[in-house]
């Protein structure tokens, strides 16, 4: 990444399937369970960076449904600043890891392990967002 210091654009997706959340198991640093995501490529559009990291890590084509927020914590990721556009999606069949993910899986709200980054804020905001709809964001 050489001297770039402002924040590298990323993407994570609130996979919806079968009741649960899809969470990946990172293969690279830093490790643990993770939202599917990543970087958004030069000259795509957040919309499609989700879509695209969503089948290189699960292998499920995914229909967004909406934008949830955004994350821009300069210490969200410990390798480099990064700001993160979050999208929950939907998506059918059985998920399997590839591309960055060496494991896969579907948790209900109750099973959730442990996250990296700040994954867990983020799903803590989506589940309060699908019991209290939209007004769970406070700006400070």
């Amino acid at each position: 990444m050489g001297n770039y210091r402002n924040p590298l654009p990323t993407v994570d997706i609130i996979i919806e399937l079968g009741g649960g959340i899809v969470l990946i198991e990172r293969k690279n640093p830093p490790a643990g369970w993770a939202l599917p995501g990543g970087f958004v490529d030069a000259g795509e559009s957040l919309e499609d960076a989700a879509v695209r990291e969503a089948l290189e890590e699960t292998s499920l084509n995914v229909r967004l449904k909406t934008q949830l927020h955004a994350y821009s914590d300069p210490k969200r990721d410990p390798r480099f600043p990064t700001l993160s556009v979050v999208f929950v999606a939907e998506a059918e069949g059985k998920p399997e890891a590839k591309d960055d993910a060496k494991n896969v899986g579907v948790f209900a709200k109750d099973e959730i392990p442990p996250l990296a980054f700040d994954h867990s804020r983020i799903l803590s905001d989506y589940f309060r967002w699908k019991r209290n709809g939209w007004k769970v964001f406070e700006i400070k």
